[in-house]
């Protein structure tokens, strides 16, 4: 199977709420008959207290009470996930509600302990080992505990604070891995693109037309390197590619690699994700704030909360090295040249549309004025120019906004709470 193939069913996988239960049909059958195998080697077990009229009604209660769970589960989780989609964003969905094991492996459980009591009272008649009917109640137990904590969690899940901090920490992750190196002023720039000349050959997708999830660029760092040549990827990851528009542009021996082990190298889909993407974690939080700040909603606190994760997420960002768009080989030779957001997308993503929506809110100018401030302390010279630009727009929005100076000098001042917190002028 290809790396693209393989990436494809793997993120399948991950966002699939049927594959766990799935599974646990199949667990139940194997532990099922692994116990009845087992009985005679587990007979310190206490007999079964009721009679078989007894069991054969607990066997029935546990088979509702699991079934019951299982409508509950599915019904109302489905309806709660469709309101806070249109509350929050929709990429939630994806991103975040259907990637949680919490709910996969307690809907797990409840197939899991719904098979298993029905193979138990299946044999109530044929005398059934009291291994299997004490494993059945606790199960039965376990499930109703589970899902007990399964509307507490849900109802923690569901909120606007919990899915903002979800989606922040996927965003720290993939920050990570994308720009695993601190920054450093000492580094000098490497080669630039444009430096590279026209391409011997340029390499047109001609799947369909989808956005690209993710690339094997230490596939491509091997092809490159064995061929002696540089390949470049035309788009970055989350750009939406149309069939006939390039995809690689190749220089020197790299003209000779064949189309379809590079395009193997490509992974495309229909939504973003955020396993490559660096800036989606961001306009996901984005997307949130924007939502909230609507007229329809108008919900500013929210809005607050998601520039409290995204000023965690630039922090993280400001003090990485952004630079690592031109791979190099072991001797130090360019060999991929593999587009990445830098630190000016980040900014403009981040602050641009919640200044534009959200200016007209006390809460929203003065906390994107907090986050301004308290990142040009704490990160390098290099990234101060791109935060005061956003400062120089805060301001002659507000300054366009309020009618009344008084208002316009609160909404000037940084505020870490938005309002009613400590201020500072």
């Amino acid at each position: 199977m290809s790396w693209n193939r393989l990436y494809a069913l793997k993120s399948y996988v991950r966002a699939s709420l049927w594959i766990i239960p799935f599974f646990a049909l199949i667990v139940q059958q194997a532990f099922f008959r692994a116990v009845l195998t087992s009985e005679k080697w587990i007979g310190w077990i206490p007999p079964w207290p009721l009679g078989a009229d007894g069991t054969v009604a607990a066997m029935q209660a546990i088979i509702s009470l699991a079934l019951s769970f299982l409508v509950f589960t599915f019904g109302s989780l489905l309806v709660a996930i469709q309101i806070a989609s249109g509350q929050l964003t929709p990429r939630i969905i994806a991103t975040t509600l259907l990637r949680d094991n919490v709910i996969r492996f307690t809907v797990g459980l409840f197939i899991f302990t719904l098979l298993f009591a029905i193979g138990a009272i299946s044999r109530v008649n044929a005398s059934a080992p009291a291994s299997i009917v004490w494993i059945s109640a606790a199960l039965g137990v376990l499930s109703l505990a589970a899902f007990l904590y399964l509307i507490d969690y849900s109802a923690r899940l569901l909120r606007p604070v919990s899915i903002i901090h979800s989606v922040a920490e996927q965003g720290f992750t993939v920050i990570e891995s994308v720009y695993p190196e601190r920054w450093k002023e000492t580094v000098g720039q490497l080669q630039t693109r444009d430096a590279l000349g026209k391409p011997d050959e340029v390499v047109l997708h001609a799947g369909s037309s989808d956005i690209i999830l993710a690339v094997d660029v230490k596939s491509l760092l091997a092809q490159a390197t064995r061929a002696d040549g540089i390949v470049e990827l035309a788009a970055r990851v989350g750009d939406f590619v149309a069939y006939g528009q390039p995809l690689f542009r190749l220089y020197g021996g790299a003209a000779k690699i064949p189309a379809s082990e590079l395009c193997n190298s490509v992974a495309f889909g229909r939504e973003r994700t955020i396993e490559q993407d660096p800036t989606f974690a961001l306009r996901v939080i984005v997307d949130i704030a924007t939502k909230a700040l609507s007229k329809a909603i108008n919900d500013a606190t929210t809005a607050v909360l998601a520039i409290d994760q995204l000023h965690r997420l630039l922090r993280s960002v400001g003090g990485r090295d952004l630079r690592n768009e031109y791979l190099c080989d072991g001797g130090g030779r360019l060999r991929v040249v593999y587009p990445t957001p830098d630190w000016e997308d980040f900014v403009q993503l981040t602050c641009r549309e919640i200044r534009i929506y959200g200016v007209e809110n006390l809460q929203i100018a003065r906390r994107l004025r907090a986050m301004i401030d308290n990142l040009e302390n704490v990160l390098s010279e290099s990234r101060k120019q791109a935060l005061q630009v956003e400062r120089d727009l805060l301001d002659r929005m507000i300054d366009r906004a309020y009618l009344l100076p008084e208002d316009a000098a609160l909404a000037r001042i940084a505020d870490t709470q938005g309002l009613g917190g400590p201020a500072e002028t």
